[in-house]
């Protein structure tokens, strides 16, 4: 049942809704939206191609959720097709009456293109395909459409900014999410729900200053009353409403989906639940990958451990010196009357450091223990991995922060070595 109020589902009746990688968490996160918003509100899954697009599943429209052999579909949804004709971000509405063929052969003529600015973008792609997709969709991207990014690692959405989102007036408004439930695809559009989990996120600063966590400094109420309240991001009187409308009703579906535990929180708070996600996919992903093992066959043994630990080592130690430059970035913002002294400088939070890392690693290794990582599925399908925005982005923090980071320049470079080699030439 979706907790979104009957004003809220009103406002939003003609927004639509993307999701773009239809991976296994694209594809649970797409289920989970279809099933709190009624059917007045498109739900659009974008694809590739046609003949990607062209299967059974999508002819029916229909993605099935299985935990513990139990399985729910939703259907409904409308499918989009990249158009390979379209400089202006376009996307055909695919359609199942066609066969696989007159699919594949398609042109579209102008009448098909869907080219009207996206208001809501989910990304579940993996981290190194998500710049060239959304390269092909800026034209339909605009400074009110709103952007969520729910991938592994670090440093994709700086990515995105500099590549491609440069100008901040003409730039979306981006939610970053961590997410921490574990899934697979038994088949397409068929996901398994192996691990229950939830989704942490929050809203990057606006480029116009607007405090959408203004409620967290309400000194009217104690600490522990302050919540995040949507109104902080627009209301329907605002003079600036349309400008924020997309974040708003956004962020509303988001908090609306209970079944994935979603929680709108400071993004303070989300950057911590990335990083200490980060380390943790930045030593299991390249060993299992490496070693070819699922997760609990990581440190039985004294090297593995010695390798943990010094990936949480440099990690934290990168962390730190990022947490002081920051904060002391903020300080030399501050208007001289302001008295710094009695700010903390550099408080880093202890989940950061790296004994509290390496226990983070423990339990996720332990709960996860029969599963096999993505990299290492990477691998084995002859698939780009993700470890650029893993060690590859704890590499370059160090490099910023005048950090080494042996360890992880050495996963880096065994993780591209190894996807060198052919599978099959292993023995």
């Amino acid at each position: 049942m979706s907790s979104l109020t009957p004003d809220e589902l009103n406002s939003i009746s003609d927004m639509r809704f993307y999701v773009l990688g239809l991976g296994p968490i694209g594809c649970l996160l797409a289920h989970n939206l279809r099933s709190v918003l009624p059917r007045t509100h498109p739900v659009t899954l974008i694809q590739k191609t046609a003949k990607q697009a062209w299967t059974p599943q999508n002819a029916a429209a229909k993605i099935t959720v299985e935990n513990q052999g139990v399985r729910q579909s939703t259907d409904g949804f409308d499918i989009e097709v990249f158009d390979k004709h379209s400089g202006s971000g376009g996307g055909v509405r695919f359609n199942p009456k066609l066969s696989r063929e007159q699919s594949a052969g398609f042109t579209p003529s102008d009448g098909d293109l869907r080219t009207e600015p996206i208001e809501a973008l989910f990304i579940t792609t993996k981290a190194h395909s998500t710049a060239p997709a959304l390269s092909r969709l800026a034209p339909r991207l605009t400074s009110r459409s709103t952007v969520v990014l729910l991938q592994n690692g670090m440093g994709l959405y700086e990515d995105l900014v500099q590549r491609i989102f440069r100008n901040p007036e003409s730039r979306p408004h981006f939610i970053l999410a961590s997410n921490t439930h574990g899934a697979w695809l038994k088949s397409a559009f068929h996901v398994v729900h192996a691990g229950i989990g939830d989704i942490t996120f929050g809203i990057v600063p606006d480029s116009r200053k607007r405090d959408f966590e203004a409620s967290m400094a309400d000194e009217s109420k104690l600490l522990y009353e302050r919540s995040l309240v949507l109104d902080d991001i627009t209301r329907p009187d605002d003079p600036s409403f349309d400008q924020y409308r997309s974040l708003r009703h956004t962020v509303a579906v988001l908090r609306s989906l209970d079944a994935l535990g979603c929680k709108w929180s400071p993004i303070t708070e989300v950057q911590l639940a990335m990083r200490k996600k980060l380390v943790v996919n930045a030593i299991v992903n390249p060993l299992t990958a490496v070693l070819g093992c699922r997760n609990g066959g990581l440190f039985k043994d004294e090297s593995s451990q010695n390798m943990m630990r010094s990936v949480c080592e440099e990690a934290a130690a990168a962390f730190c010196a990022q947490i002081e430059a920051d904060t002391q970035s903020w300080l030399d913002s501050l208007a001289p009357s302001v008295d710094k002294s009695q700010v903390p400088v550099g408080r880093v939070p202890k989940e950061l450091g790296a004994d509290a890392l390496q226990r983070e690693v423990l339990r996720v290794t332990h709960v996860t223990r029969g599963n096999m990582s993505s990299m290492l599925s990477d691998v084995r399908k002859n698939n780009p991995t993700e470890i650029d925005f893993l060690n590859g982005y704890l590499v370059r923090l160090g490099e910023q922060y005048n950090i080494p980071m042996p360890v992880n320049k050495a996963l880096v470079q065994l993780v591209k070595m190894r996807c060198s080699i052919p599978i099959d030439q292993t023995f």
